[in-house]
């Protein structure tokens, strides 16, 4: 009885409140470092185990990506940075290697729900509001990374690929932009 019991508290499901710190960057051809732009993501998890090893986890965030451009020529100097936030759906596929660890990955859709430019120079600074139908609004990629899981709490980071591009034809941004983020999260478990 006590190993039927186990079994049935390891297969419930979990939910919780999870957030961190994003580092997003803009790339067309080629992800680099450069430009990077810290931000934020908060939201809510489930996790479905399907077995003791492996489960399925759906979660719903809202989360800021972007760029950050430093310049110094001639003429000016300064940084701007392009913010961009997105409320995000990634379903991820869990697989627990330990007790604790796990490796997670999955594909993830986002939806633009506003953003703003930044620029602040040795002549001032400005900013603006973007237009969100300037921009593709849906935003669509895959996510992996690797997670701990203690009782209650829960760590760990993530790479979100984008794999569409965000800027139009009509936008000051290149149309090849595709959005790049790396995240570490807190969660804390609610049951």
């Amino acid at each position: 009885m006590t190993f039927t019991s186990a079994q049935a508290q390891e297969k419930t499901a979990a939910y919780g409140f999870k957030g961190g710190l994003n580092f997003s960057n803009l790339y067309t051809d080629t992800v680099d470092d450069n430009n990077v732009l810290t931000g934020f993501n908060a939201g809510l998890y489930a996790k479905f185990p399907i077995t003791n090893s492996i489960a399925i986890q759906p979660e719903i965030s809202y989360t800021t990506k972007g760029a950050e451009f430093v310049y110094n020529n001639a003429i000016a100097n300064g940084t701007s940075t392009f913010n961009v936030n997105y409320i995000e759906v990634p379903v991820l596929l869990v697989v627990n290697v330990t007790d604790n660890f796990n490796i997670h990955a999955g594909p993830y859709a986002a939806y633009m729900v506003s953003g703003k430019t930044t620029n602040d120079s040795n002549f001032g600074s400005t900013q603006r509001e973007l237009d969100t139908d300037d921009f593709n609004k849906f935003d669509a990629g895959i996510s992996g990374g690797v997670g701990i899981d203690l009782d209650v709490v829960n760590f760990g980071v993530r790479y979100n690929y984008g794999l569409t591009k965000i800027g139009k034809d009509n936008s000051f941004l290149s149309s090849d932009a595709k959005n790049s983020v790396l995240n570490v999260y807190v969660g804390l478990r609610l049951n």
